[in-house]
């Protein structure tokens, strides 16, 4: 039973798991926290698969006490200032200059004009719709929804009008989010489940989903049957060993793309029931797969060797497969890659504690790549189990070769595959850059300054899904304190002050007041 409850983790078991912590501990100490997390570990799995009911996740009791990791230098956009990307995300967020002086541009400003007829057909443009919209981001969580066990997803439909998470006690629960408040509408019991579910995609109409788990297939199901009806889609032949960590959907949702826990990326055929392409991608697990745009041809793939992969559909062949480009600069494995939809940008998520932009138009060379494979083998410590270590946090070198147009900092992946992801395009323009956090955090940066635009601590665990209603300014975050968060934007001055969150004392201060 041990060696099933080992192999049931959610990435490559293969991965170094050695001392951790900061570097001034002592290799004692070090070990001791090691062990410490390890064990903890272990009794959330036994509590889960020994007892006959579904017991509540141990939380973390010193998540609290934890401070986000001090960034010792300001975000670097010399080469985001000058890029196509800037460019675009100001032209679509109402940030460009106009050639007529329409006033302080603030939101008084803007309805007033529109008041007085300046705008063309007396109407805000699309743009500064989403510049209104842009002064009230998210900042406030409310409870959703909760279970005994650890959410591991939570996704809306392209057409925001559905709401599907996914929880540890194998059960996919499915909401109608087109009114506030949501309301449940079925539950569906998964079959198969290794572990937990591990992450699930809708289908492009928004009438089917796939959903992943340490199976040998994928299973998909229909949004809207209360019946449950599941249909297995074989991927490989029966291994307990074998987990497909991200999918995504063909535009036509003829096809489903998957990576998998053998470096492979996978497709499956949906109109000939039958996988149709298996390729070696990566050197260790493929942690996040997607489309770079609705064409569906060019495909993204970003594994545990810290390399995010670019590939032509079109040209794929099992026995010659190989990436259009590279795109290198991370230092430990990439947690998840999420495409802008324009066919050109994408963001990566990491272990090495940090996002990046970038352009696909520059790839990096053999070097770059060679040189992040090295920095990630030298990794010496397993996130899922230690703290960061304050060389990872601490280091500004930039690696040799790094061609990403810009890299974000602030936020803690630990524990699991933390997701990153665009803000919608129909309500921000794309201007902001949101993610989980290992402390329980969800974080939205500034995609043109690399500024941490809201962060607030509402959840007792790690966050490992935060998904933005795709027509509504609200994000939905998926927590493993078996919790779902609904954010929206709050005024400051409309809390009460005893609801506000408390900023914790420095060491200093609470031993003076002990005194």
């Amino acid at each position: 039973m041990n060696a099933y409850i080992i192999q049931m983790e959610e990435n490559d078991l293969s991965s170094t798991s050695s001392d951790s912590g900061s570097e001034s501990d002592t290799d004692q100490d070090i070990n001791i926290i090691h062990y410490r997390s390890i064990l903890q570990g272990l009794i959330n799995r036994c509590r889960t698969f020994f007892s006959g009911d579904i017991m509540p996740p141990v939380v973390d009791e010193s998540l609290e006490r934890r401070r986000l990791p001090k960034i010792p230098i300001k975000p670097d956009t010399a080469a985001l200032d000058v890029s196509e990307f800037a460019l675009m995300t100001k032209q679509s967020s109402g940030d460009l200059p106009t050639k007529v002086d329409y006033g302080r541009n603030n939101i008084i400003d803007l309805l007033s004009n529109r008041e007085k007829g300046v705008y063309f057909n007396n109407n805000l443009s699309y743009a500064k719709k989403c510049k209104i919209n842009n002064l009230y981001v998210p900042n406030e969580m409310s409870i959703m929804d909760g279970c005994r066990t650890k959410y591991f997803c939570g996704i809306f439909s392209r057409d925001g009008n559905r709401l599907i998470t996914a929880s540890q006690d194998q059960v996919i629960r499915v909401y109608d989010s087109s009114t506030v408040p949501y309301v449940s509408l079925h539950k569906i019991r998964a079959r198969d489940v290794g572990w937990s579910i591990i992450d699930i995609a809708f289908s492009p109409n928004n009438e089917q989903f796939v959903y992943t788990t340490w199976s040998s297939a994928l299973h998909l199901c229909s949004v809207n049957d209360k019946n449950g009806i599941q249909e297995p889609l074989s991927l490989i032949k029966n291994d307990r060993r074998f987990c497909v960590f991200a999918a995504t959907f063909s535009s036509d949702g003829k096809e489903v793309l998957g990576g998998a826990s053998d470096g492979c990326l996978y497709i499956y055929n949906l109109q000939e029931r039958r996988r149709t392409l298996k390729i070696a991608a990566h050197a260790y697990d493929v942690n996040s797969v997607c489309f770079a745009d609705d064409s569906s041809h060019i495909i993204y793939s970003g594994g545990d060797d810290g390399l995010v992969k670019v590939w032509d559909r079109r040209s794929l062949v099992e026995s010659t497969a190989k990436p259009v480009g590279v795109l290198a600069g991370h230092t430990d494995g990439v947690t998840f890659i999420d495409s802008r939809g324009d066919g050109r940008h994408l963001i990566s998520n990491s272990k090495d504690q940090s996002i990046k932009l970038w352009d696909i138009r520059i790839f990096s060379g053999a070097q770059a790549a060679e040189s992040t494979l090295k920095a990630v083998h030298q990794q010496n410590w397993d996130y899922r189990w230690q703290e960061v270590p304050s060389k990872v946090t601490n280091c500004t070198k930039k690696l040799e070769g790094d061609t990403s147009v810009m890299t974000y900092r602030g936020h803690v992946v630990r524990k699991t595959l933390i997701r990153c992801r665009f803000s919608p395009v129909e309500t921000t323009g794309q201007r902001y850059i949101y993610t989980g956090c290992g402390l329980g955090r969800i974080f939205v940066y500034d995609a043109l300054t690399g500024k941490v635009k809201a962060s607030a601590t509402k959840h007792l665990e790690c966050v490992r899904d935060v998904h933005w209603h795709p027509i509504r300014n609200e994000i939905i975050s998926s927590s493993w304190d078996g919790t779902v968060g609904r954010w929206v934007y709050v005024d400051k001055k409309d809390i009460a002050p005893d609801a506000e969150e408390k900023t914790p004392l420095r060491r200093s201060l609470r031993l003076a007041r002990k005194k």
